[in-house]
């Protein structure tokens, strides 16, 4: 997965998911919402054939790299669950 920070600030970051679509853009969305440090996160595709999900996620606490990378761990052992 190929991601490009857009814009990052202290308790903000927006950034693009290259490569991917609504069904990973909504996996990830719902796994940020689930985090009670995570005060704001969305995401849009600007356009549904070629576009790629561009993120923005703002934080009560903590960064919001941080609170992206726990998002993705959480799938992570959530996909590998799936496999048993």
């Amino acid at each position: 997965m190929e991601y490009k920070v857009l814009s990052e600030k202290k308790n903000e970051m927006e950034f693009e998911l290259r490569g991917e679509d609504h069904s990973f853009g909504n996996l990830l969305l719902s796994k940020l919402l689930e985090n009670e440090d995570v005060e704001v996160a969305t995401y849009a595709v600007k356009h549904p054939q070629v576009g790629s999900p561009y993120f923005f996620v703002k934080t009560r606490k903590g960064e919001p790299k941080k609170a992206v990378k726990e998002a993705l761990e959480s799938l992570k052992k959530d996909i590998k669950a799936l496999g048993r």
